[in-house]
């Protein structure tokens, strides 16, 4: 059987360019893009001047010999979606191809067209209710034009296919007996032969989602791509702890861990209804993350693609909606990216720039790139800062002096966080970063860490140290100082109002 999404567009007589094979049974459905002409001025009438306004459409395979519920699809099946030949942003083609409704909401498997950067993907996709858990296209876009095919062969392979046939993505089953490709109502996508055995799954190449019932093991990971962004975001699976990081090109910064007790390895993470369970080698359960809510159900386990937050999910049946129930980081300025690069999150959780060369808009306004060399740049020392993101040291037992130069010989390097020694001040670590990022402001007392970044060298902002400190606070304080200063003029018009209504009682009375 053959499913057909064809775009509406196509001219009435004019043959659907999609090369079926005569001898299987077809079905044709329109996929429709509408054109809506804009109504902002005649001239724009006159110039043509169209938006293509997608309408996200939906096909439950729920037509003929399909049914709404049937979880399953088997070999020499075909679907053929259209993609559009203009670009647009708001272009999103999906349809739904199978699910499973045993547990609410269920499950859903989609073969999806998106705009990215320019250019359309196609992916394999599934859905919890409306949050996508899985992608095919997760780590590596299928880029195309003219059409997307999804066909499970008569060997048993899964493949996204474009124009001529080419293979975009596969699951590399072929000649394994596959039979069929099933959701199964734990959202696991699995190809089965004959006999029921697992040939491929979802479950086994993760995303950025957990779900209930999937296992992952030690050395695993998820993976979020914040969007227009060169860094990414991933939740590992060591040995001795569970960890969320900030990866920027050869460097990996850690933001949060959860380690457990008595130095105990880790084996694998499940999700289970109450929290995320750790276990050891034995499969015995030595930790867990347990959720703060204790009625419903966890569903899932997601790394936020725009924060880097990691959250337990639970389905409230009264409000039609997933709420959290764990956050791993509660504090805004905890966040690796609370505010843009050479920005400090302050006290009260507001976004400062580290004005240091600041001309514009942006906080690294003036600063170079890929600058090094003691003749060419400095470090600036800043006090009562500190960094979110843990790096490993890059030198231990070394001195505040010693830490300068390390990143002042290295050209990546932009910043350098010093954390003097309990017994010897002079004898510490030393912490290297190649971007100004995550800088958290926590007041005079910095318990011994001192924040240096690179700057052009002759970059003054005044003289001395305490001076120094008092310029970074001026800084930073600004919001904060703004806000102090509303709530005092606020006291300050109260305290008049009451005077002068005092003084009026007592001329009333006299």
């Amino acid at each position: 059987m053959m499913i057909v999404l064809f775009d509406s567009a196509v001219e009435p007589g004019k043959r659907v360019p999609t090369n079926l094979p005569s001898n299987q049974p077809t079905l044709f459905f329109p996929l429709v893009f509408s054109r809506k002409i804009s109504q902002k001025t005649e001239r724009d009438k006159r110039t043509g001047y169209c938006v293509m306004k997608a309408h996200l459409f939906s096909l439950l395979v729920l037509l003929f010999s399909y049914g709404q519920s049937k979880p399953d699809i088997h070999i020499n099946y075909r679907f053929i979606i259209a993609v559009p030949t203009e670009y647009n942003e708001s272009n999103i083609g999906r349809a739904f191809l199978m699910e499973n409704t045993q547990a609410e909401p269920g499950f859903k498997a989609a073969l999806s067209i998106e705009p990215v950067n320019g250019n359309y993907s196609c992916s394999l996709e599934v859905f919890l209710g409306d949050v996508k858990v899985w992608s095919s296209g997760h780590r590596s876009k299928f880029y195309l034009t003219e059409k997307c095919v999804l066909e499970l062969t008569s060997d048993g392979d899964l493949q996204l296919k474009g124009p001529k046939e080419r293979v975009g993505w596969r699951t590399g089953t072929s000649g394994q007996g596959v039979e069929r490709l099933q959701i199964l109502r734990t959202g696991n996508l699995v190809l089965l032969d004959a006999l029921n055995r697992i040939k491929w799954q979802s479950f086994n190449f993760p995303t950025d989602v957990m779900l209930r019932g999937q296992r992952l093991n030690v050395a695993t990971h998820l993976t979020s791509f914040p969007s227009h962004s060169s860094v990414l975001y991933s939740f590992e699976i060591l040995r001795s702890k569970i960890a969320l990081y900030l990866n920027s090109g050869k460097r990996n910064y850690s933001y949060w861990e959860f380690k457990p007790s008595k130095n105990r390895n880790i084996s694998f993470i499940e999700l289970g209804p109450k929290g995320l369970e750790l276990f050891n080698d034995k499969h015995k359960k030595i930790a867990q993350i347990i959720s703060s809510q204790t009625i419903q159900p966890l569903r899932f386990l997601a790394l936020g693609n725009k924060t880097g937050n990691l959250g337990l999910y639970f389905y409230s049946p009264q409000d039609r909606r997933f709420g959290a129930a764990f956050q791993a980081l509660n504090n805004t300025c905890d966040l690796p990216q609370a505010c843009r690069p050479y920005g400090i999150c302050t006290i009260s959780n507001s976004c400062s720039c580290l004005q240091v060369l600041t001309k514009g808009d942006q906080c690294n306004a003036g600063i170079p790139e890929g600058f090094c060399g003691k003749d060419q740049v400095e470090m600036l020392e800043l006090g009562g800062l500190t960094n979110v993101l843990k790096a490993i040291p890059e030198k231990v037992n070394s001195s505040k002096e010693a830490c300068a130069d390390l990143c002042l010989a290295d050209c990546t390097c932009v910043a350098a966080l010093y954390s003097s020694g309990e017994e010897d001040k002079n004898l510490g670590k030393c912490f290297i970063y190649g971007m100004v990022m995550g800088v958290k402001q926590i007041g005079e007392e910095a318990g011994g860490l001192t924040y240096m970044v690179k700057v052009p060298r002759g970059t003054k902002v005044s003289q001395g140290k305490s001076q120094v400190k008092k310029w970074v606070f001026l800084v930073v304080g600004v919001a904060d100082g703004l806000i102090i200063l509303v709530v005092l003029a606020g006291i300050g018009y109260y305290l008049i109002q009451r005077r002068r209504k005092n003084l009026t009682t007592t001329r009333n009375n006299s």
